[in-house]
């Protein structure tokens, strides 16, 4: 009967060992995965923010042609003025 408790002992203590030694295995594939999800969200944020930077530069650009092309526009039109009042053809 002793021989019996002392095998079913060690069974239950191999079982609870393989228990921690899988419990461990998956908590490190869990953390690992946390960090590789923390490194993506960063890196996908740096990438957002220099793209943010991108598109304000390239409205304040816009806004600036937008400005010059205006400007460009009304140049036009008083020499055309300028033009038919010098008696010249458009």
């Amino acid at each position: 009967m002793d021989a019996t408790v002392t095998l079913i002992g060690s069974l239950l203590a191999s079982l609870g060992v393989l228990g921690a030694a899988v419990a461990a295995y998956l908590g490190k594939r869990g953390e690992n995965a946390l960090t590789g999800y923390s490194s993506l969200t960063e890196k996908l944020q740096t990438e957002r923010d220099r793209l943010e930077r991108q598109v304000a530069e390239r409205d304040t650009k816009l806004a600036e042609l937008n400005a010059l092309h205006i400007h460009d526009q009304s140049e036009i039109a008083r020499l055309l003025i300028d033009n038919q009042r010098l008696g010249g053809t458009p």
